[in-house]
Parts: structure tokens; sequence; C-alpha cells
């Protein structure tokens, strides 16, 4: 990255910042398709494995300490929650319901694939997903079936590793090498894995900046 390119970089960063700074609400909590808000403002997802990290990470983003809450259950919450951003609303963060959940029920597990399946298909205002993968184990086969319920889907997707702090810069670096192999392989896939750390704020500054830019545009800093 250049000098000139580190610069722009920093300036769409701060300016990440300062929006989330500003007003992020939660809206509503969706179990089925009837009850998602009318789509009139783009829309970021957010899915992992249960116990990935989400919630740190949503709350990492929007600098709040409990904009979403961690269950004490890994996977509990089945349902689509919206949080709006911005005052009017610019855009809108989805949590999506944890998945590879070993004790749900078969009829539950069903259910979850229903909903986030018909969501992703027919949810024009979707921009992108982003799909976290805990840096401790790399993927693992339901993230592989998420990614391909998105390819088939045509959502574009970033990944994103969480929870980087708790790995050996080497292993980390094995993993992130292994990530970025296998999601070459993906047609819906971003290119660039995002490392990230909730606890540390490593890697939070670029990600934030990323899910603006992909809900609002390359040029929504200058605008």
């Amino acid at each position: 990255m250049t000098s000139e390119q580190q610069k722009e970089q920093e300036y769409r960063e701060r300016a990440a910042s300062k929006l989330f700074s500003g007003r992020v609400d939660f809206l509503l909590s969706a179990p089925q398709l009837k009850f998602l808000p009318d789509p009139t403002v783009p829309e970021i997802a957010f899915c992992g494995r249960s116990n990935v990290g989400k919630s740190s990470l949503l709350n990492a983003l929007t600098g709040r300490k409990a904009i979403a809450r961690a269950s004490v259950t890994p996977g509990r919450t089945q349902e689509l929650n919206f949080f709006e951003v911005g005052d009017p609303t610019l855009f809108r963060l989805v949590d999506m319901p944890g998945y590879g959940f070993a004790k749900a029920p078969p009829k539950v597990v069903e259910n979850w694939k229903r909903l986030v399946r018909d969501y992703l298909r027919g949810r024009q205002v979707l921009q992108r997903n982003l799909v976290l993968v805990d840096s401790r184990h790399g993927l693992k086969d339901v993230d592989r079936d998420m990614m391909k319920m998105l390819d088939e889907a045509a959502v574009g997707y970033r990944v994103v590793l969480t929870k980087a702090d708790k790995v050996k810069k080497s292993e980390l670096d094995k993993t992130v090498e292994a990530v970025a192999s296998e999601a070459k392989k993906h047609v819906a896939a971003y290119p660039e894995i995002h490392v990230t750390s909730s606890e540390k704020g490593m890697g939070i500054a670029a990600l934030r900046a990323a899910v603006i830019e992909d809900a609002l545009g390359a040029d929504w800093a200058d605008s």
C-alpha cells in the first residue's frame, strides 16, 4: 500500500468510526420472513457458527458494549435481528442465527435453513454477507455449507476471521493462507480475508470501513 493509499484508508476509517458513533439502534427480530422490515435501505448480514464471536464483533464494530447480546447458550436465538445505523437510517446490520449447533433438534435446524435460505435469495437490499470463521479452527464443513449457500444465492460475501488474538502468529498465518486459498474457489467470495480480534481491536477499523462501503458505495466517505 502506497503512502497515498494509506492516508485514504485512514481517512475512511475515521469517517466510518464517526458514522458508527452516531445512532445504532435495535429494530426488530424476525422469526419468519413475514416479519422482515420493509426493504427501504441497504443491509449487511453477519453469519457464523455458534460461539464464533458474532455478538462481540457486532459490538466492536458499532462501538457498543451490548448492542448484540451474547447468548448464554450458543445457537439459542434462531431469528434474524435487525439494527439500524444512522439518523435518518442509512443502512441496517442483520445478525443472522448461528449455525452448527450440535444440540438443536432436526426441526429447529431445518427451520433455520429455510429462514436463512429464503432471506438470502429474496432480499434485494442485501448488499453483502460477512461469514465469520474462528481463527483457532479455520473453515469447518458447516462454514463451507454456508459459503455454498451464498454462492447459490448469488450473494457476495467477505470471510472474517475472529478471535485472532487467541492464536500464535505462525498458526494464524497458516489459517489465513488456507482460508484465502479455499475462498478463491467460491464465486461469491470477496478475495480479501479480514483478520480481527474484538477483544484487542485488531482489524476492526478496516472492517468497519469495508462494511459501510459495501452498504453505501465506494464514495460514501466523500458525500
